[in-house]
């Protein structure tokens, strides 16, 4: 089951390589609604165009790089706090997953469902793709196409730390 998991990663890093270009720096952000953690909809246009946001998207929840990079964020949630910074992850699980997910490792910020694909395409990404995005009012400051897991808050931090020079 694993080495399938593994091909299927390796299959879907290559249809994203091949597929279309993710957001530019400097593009609006996606005007999108989706359900979060709780089975709420969240206006994610409307979080977006205010103040600095994170949305990061991995894979699967509970999967070993995942946890992760979820895990990374929620290490460093504190310092993302005190710089108001708004986090958002996306996967392609359920809500009622991403409530289990977020309990079991006690994730600050809010998880959403992109059971669809609906948020994928809307940030011109693959479903199965690790990336991760800081919007400042709207406006998409900083990718990462290729993001971190256990250095995933890090990276963001650094982003932050440049971005304010």
């Amino acid at each position: 089951m694993k080495s399938l998991f593994i091909i299927f990663m390796i299959l879907s890093t290559i249809h994203n390589i091949l597929s279309a270009d993710p957001l530019e720096l400097g593009s609006s952000s996606p005007q999108i609604t989706a359900l979060n953690d709780q089975g709420e909809t969240v206006d994610l246009g409307a979080a977006l165009a205010e103040g600095t946001t994170l949305v990061f998207f991995y894979p699967k929840a509970m999967t070993p790089g995942c946890t992760k990079q979820a895990c990374s964020l929620r290490d460093a949630w504190d310092k993302l706090n005190a710089r108001n910074v708004q986090v958002y992850g996306v996967s392609t699980d359920k809500s009622k997953t991403q409530a289990a997910f977020k309990k079991k490792y006690e994730l600050p910020y809010t998880l959403l469902a992109d059971t669809d694909g609906a948020i994928s395409a809307a940030f011109n990404k693959g479903r199965y793709s690790r990336h991760a995005y800081l919007f400042k009012n709207g406006q998409l400051v900083w990718r990462d196409l290729n993001a971190s897991t256990s250095s995933q808050a890090d990276d963001v931090l650094a982003a932050l730390d440049k971005l304010e020079k």
